[in-house]
């Protein structure tokens, strides 16, 4: 079994709630400066140093950036591309220099678009050659899609041999271990980042499987009986599912709080899980958050 501390460095620190108010379960208002800092600090001392960021996250760049990130790999997106934009080049340009000046880092260690679907639309040529621009400059290392199935990957990786993927995954979601694509990505050397390991928080509350995802409720019933059995909390399944990936370079995890950082250490301490769900049939709309009703 892994040691917790090289579990640990697989872990690439969330920022979505240094910027803005996130997660199903997330009623409150975003995280403070000064507890982003200390979880910054906190998961350093852990062994963390990969930031995952993006420039439609609030303000969650420049709370990073008055912390000072010396030692870190930060990992950024861009937005959507605008449609009437007159010059991609000068765009993203732009984008990735105030990302940079709001980080105060000289480079992103990973480059990730928010709308990978626009590479295939009619500025795709123009966008991709904007971010291999980036790159030859040396602004930037990796660049790269984040996407929503790994149904999307076929067609963007014929575009071009990218060097990171980000896409979810979770004990719920093993699309990418399952399409075959995290073994295909890995062979060839790209860096693979997954997210939503507990889906945003929907997978440790009962309370908001009950209101606002109820048409699951067997799902939720034959998941609450799994852990059971198993001795597990929902935490502890989430995580070391998540960790124990052996095609996944870094597992995007965000925070509310140190004890929730410390809560998540310590459930990924522990042993491999014996077996995992047979999941009964469900809608994979409920994997991604984009289609789900607001509360």
């Amino acid at each position: 079994m892994p040691d917790k501390a090289s579990l640990l460095q697989r872990v690439a620190l969330g920022s979505a709630q240094f910027g803005l108010p996130y997660g199903v379960a997330h009623s409150g208002p975003r995280v403070s400066q000064a507890e982003a800092h200390a979880i910054v600090d906190e998961a350093a001392r852990l062994g963390v140093r990969v930031l995952d960021t993006a420039m439609a996250y609030g303000n969650s760049e420049e709370v990073l950036g008055r912390h000072g990130l010396k030692g870190w790999q930060v990992v950024s997106k861009l937005p959507a591309l605008p449609s009437d934009c007159p010059d991609v080049l000068a765009w993203v340009q732009q984008s990735v220099a105030q990302s940079l000046e709001r980080l105060q880092v000289p480079r992103l260690h990973g480059l990730l678009l928010h709308r990978p679907g626009q590479l295939l639309e009619t500025q795709g040529p123009a966008l991709l050659a904007a971010l291999r621009a980036v790159q030859a400059e040396g602004l930037v290392h990796k660049i790269g899609p984040s996407i929503y199935s790994p149904d999307e990957l076929a067609p963007l990786m014929a575009l071009h041999p990218f060097e990171m993927v980000q896409a979810p995954a979770s004990i719920l979601d093993q699309r990418l271990h399952h399409s075959g694509w995290a073994q295909r990505l890995h062979a060839a050397g790209v860096e693979v980042h997954t997210r939503s390991a507990n889906l945003q928080g929907l997978l440790l509350s009962p309370q908001v499987q009950a209101q606002r995802f109820a048409a699951w409720q067997p799902l939720w019933t034959y998941w609450h009986g799994w852990l059971a059995s198993q001795g597990l909390t929902a935490l502890q399944a989430c995580i070391r599912y998540t960790l124990a990936q052996p095609h996944v370079s870094q597992v995007v995890l965000g925070f509310d709080s140190v004890a929730q950082l410390r809560d998540m250490a310590a459930a990924a301490a522990g042993p491999a899980l014996n077996s995992l769900p047979d999941w009964p049939a469900f809608d994979e709309r409920l994997l991604n958050p984009s289609l789900w009703t607001p509360a």
